[in-house]
């Protein structure tokens, strides 16, 4: 612990600490919760930024601190009360920055939001906050003045994943094409329109946004009464489609099965939690989104589904060397549940485009 106390001596603003304990949530970065001693003060979270994953700490921080001054300015227009509740604020380092570099890793700190919880559990409720928040997240940094650098390039770039599974196909490091050339070709034979948003992309007519790309129930604060607090692990957050936000919301959360279940039966597209999420979604984002991004909200509900289907399949013909697997052909049991999502989703895309229009 003594190395983390002259680490957070780094970052004046903490003052005298009491005492560092791990926090358990998030598994991507370390986590600590400072507690400090004066009795009013504020208490702190110390994080260890994985910089394997994130390889510009520059660029991740202007992201991060771009878009949480422009959502507290907007809450302050709105004289929203409790505002340290509701954003995020990192502390400044000696230099300024809100990050420091021991000469090992990287180090940041925010100010930890009390009387604060994170939920885990995915029901029609959840969901509907979940949708009503992240929407709102992007509604509000619809107009960030900023220019954003995407920290993990083509992070939900279709084509790029295309490209990926063709190379691994070409190359058939591991010698398990053969057993899987039939999923290939389903693949294949849906390619086209699945990176329809590339391509409407370079046409002109579909915009990029600010995107948090991590859309998951349990990244959000919630206070003691269950209400929405903010948005909270704002690594991912860049440019993308808003499919990246509303798709892969839906991808974990609607699933009825596991992300590597067996039986293929247990895999359906929950529509209740579609609803949910969509009715949240659409009534805070509306404000904002053009005819085209709403009408290709049930191919964002396909699109991620099939995207991991493809990035599966591709480590699977490179011989597992992405994924972490736990067993014998994790990748390919991955693979084909996620393909049935997909295909359970597309079955359903009728039936979204339906409710979204009655929602409009």
């Amino acid at each position: 612990m003594e190395n983390l106390n002259q680490i957070i001596k780094q970052f004046p603003e903490v003052g005298e600490v009491q005492e560092v304990k791990p926090l358990t949530s998030g598994w991507i970065n370390q986590t600590y919760l400072v507690k400090t001693v004066a009795p009013e003060a504020n208490d702190y979270v110390l994080q260890r930024i994985n910089h394997q994953i994130f390889t510009d700490i520059e660029m991740l921080q202007h992201n991060i601190e771009a878009v949480t001054n422009h959502i507290r300015q907007k809450l302050e227009a709105q004289n929203e009360a409790d505002i340290d509740r509701k954003v995020l604020r990192f502390v400044p380092a000696t230099d300024g920055k809100t990050y420091f570099y021991d000469g090992d890793g990287y180090w940041r700190v925010s100010v930890f939001i009390p009387r604060s919880q994170t939920l885990e559990a995915v029901t029609p409720e959840s969901s509907y906050l979940a949708g009503l928040k992240f929407g709102e997240f992007q509604a509000m940094l619809a107009d960030v003045p900023e220019t954003l650098g995407e920290i993990i390039p083509d992070f939900h770039n279709m084509e790029f994943r295309m490209k990926q599974l063709r190379e691994a196909v070409a190359a058939n490091a591991s010698g398990r094409l053969g057993e899987v050339q039939n999923i290939v070709d389903a693949i294949e034979k849906d390619a086209d329109d699945m990176c329809r948003a590339e391509q409407l992309y370079r046409e002109g007519n579909l915009p990029k946004r600010v995107c948090h790309c991590d859309t998951k129930v349990s990244n959000m604060l919630f206070d003691e009464n269950g209400e929405v607090l903010c948005v909270i692990d704002l690594d991912t957050v860049m440019p993308s489609f808003i499919f990246s936000d509303f798709g892969d919301f839906l991808r974990s959360a609607a699933n009825t099965g596991k992300e590597d279940e067996q039986d293929l039966d247990n895999v359906r597209f929950n529509m209740e939690i579609f609803k949910a999420f969509a009715k949240g979604y659409i009534q805070s984002a509306r404000i904002f989104l053009t005819p085209i991004e709403i009408e290709m909200l049930p191919y964002a509900a396909m699109l991620f589904p099939y995207m991991q289907a493809v990035r599966f399949l591709a480590d699977y013909i490179n011989g597992d060397t992405y994924y972490r697997t736990q067993y014998e052909g994790q990748n390919l049991t991955r693979t084909k549940a996620q393909y049935k999502l997909y295909q359970e989703a597309k079955a359903a895309a009728p039936e979204m485009k339906a409710y979204i229009d009655s929602l409009l």
